[in-house]
């Protein structure tokens, strides 16, 4: 059995190495771009994967926890608005105890174990890149300075941020670029609907 693990393992080392020297022959196209555009671009791109990656990824028993957290978490809703607050929490006492708790806890799970396979993974993989093929002596070889960025500081020394801490920031920064970009963009078409829809009633109520 050990044996057998030790082979699988040798095969998947080998994939992730041609997969990362594959990837890193196409990106030397793009160094012209400089260390600073170019691994924030990386950022972005991790985070497009994986916004892909959670439309694309997900299994019938997530559906289906989903659905049945969702329903006993309405009932324990709906016996908290009972008139009598007593009698309420009672029943909701007893649905946590009898049934949502365990709903959640498999719900909780099989998510984490999801987010794990559409988020840690692209993140990590995608670090462990950078790490390797963006360390400081290549850095020097590619860019000519070991580090990504040089800032100032009050001691006078300037701060070097070396290429995984600007892809940690990067991610960062790509996170809320794209919360904010969303939250926009769903803003200007629920306008857009509002607007359709008051236009729709005017020609309606103008034809009456």
């Amino acid at each position: 059995m050990d044996a057998v693990l030790d082979t699988m393992w040798e095969y998947l080392a080998a994939g992730f190495i041609f997969l990362a020297d594959s990837f890193y022959a196409i990106l030397q196209n793009f160094h012209f771009l400089g260390p600073v555009v170019l691994i924030f671009i990386l950022a972005l791109g991790t985070i497009g994967v994986i916004k892909i990656l959670t439309r694309l990824i997900t299994t019938k028993r997530y559906t289906e926890l989903e659905k049945k957290f969702n329903y006993w978490s309405a009932i324990r809703d709906e016996a908290m608005r009972n008139e009598d607050r007593e009698k309420g929490k009672r029943m909701a006492r007893n649905i946590d105890q009898a049934e949502l708790n365990k709903a959640y806890y498999d719900y909780f799970f099989e998510g984490f174990m999801l987010g794990i396979a559409r988020k840690i993974i692209p993140i990590f993989f995608m670090f462990a890149f950078i790490n390797e093929y963006y360390r400081t002596e290549n850095l020097t070889g590619l860019f000519g300075q070991p580090y990504i960025l040089s800032l100032p500081s009050s001691s006078g020394d300037p701060v070097l941020v070396g290429a995984v801490f600007w892809y940690i920031i990067s991610l960062f920064i790509g996170f809320i670029l794209w919360f904010a970009v969303s939250k926009i963009a769903r803003n200007v078409i629920s306008d857009k609907s509002s607007k359709i829809s008051s236009l729709h009633q005017s020609v309606e109520e103008t034809s009456c």
